[in-house]
């Protein structure tokens, strides 16, 4: 019966991996998600970020449950000295990952990377999104973000995802890139 089972599975992963719209949506999905980085990371480089970034984390953390205090006190002092270098390094951090997501370049390390800074910033500027505070109607983007990053990274572990991706000319040249870029480089 066991022996059964994984046949079947072995089928239907080789039916997906060979299925051209599998992996073309896979793409689209990973082409798309760049596009929202790069828009993201755009509205970053502007003044109005770089004017509203550190006002905005401390209303973030207004609200926020007492054993949340630490937390968010411990990113606002370490911010408040240059917020400017906090400032460029976020919109740096998003403009790299827009662009290795446009281009399939280190994809498993953009993916699993991606989710822990969209982590980060749900837990610090997002407020975990502020399902805490009277009248919250959503629990912010970034965990979802987090979500798309994982999804991607569960088609590229599956082989899937091997469109219009530089990782693949890269593993060809050089072999220990598959570690960076994941399976299907």
């Amino acid at each position: 019966m066991a022996v059964e089972n994984v046949a079947v599975e072995k089928v239907a992963v080789e039916n997906v991996k060979g299925n051209p719209r599998t992996e073309t949506a896979a793409t689209a999905l990973r082409i798309v998600f760049g596009v929202v980085w790069a828009i993201d990371a755009w509205l970053k480089w502007q003044p109005g970020f770089r004017a509203t970034m550190l006002p905005s984390m401390v209303a973030a953390a207004q609200g926020q449950p007492h054993w949340l205090t630490g937390w968010f006190d411990f990113w606002i002092h370490l911010m408040r000295p240059d917020p400017g270098l906090w400032v460029d390094l976020i919109a740096l951090t998003e403009t790299t990952i827009a662009v290795l997501l446009l281009t399939g370049l280190a994809r498993r390390a953009v993916y699993l990377g991606g989710a822990l800074y969209s982590l980060s910033v749900w837990s610090t500027a997002e407020g975990f999104g502020g399902p805490y505070t009277a009248g919250a109607t959503d629990i912010g983007t970034s965990i979802i973000y987090v979500l798309v990053f994982l999804a991607l990274l569960v088609k590229l572990e599956h082989g899937l995802d091997r469109r219009l991706a530089l990782d693949i000319a890269v593993a060809r040249r050089v072999p220990w890139w598959r570690h960076v870029a994941g399976p299907s480089a």
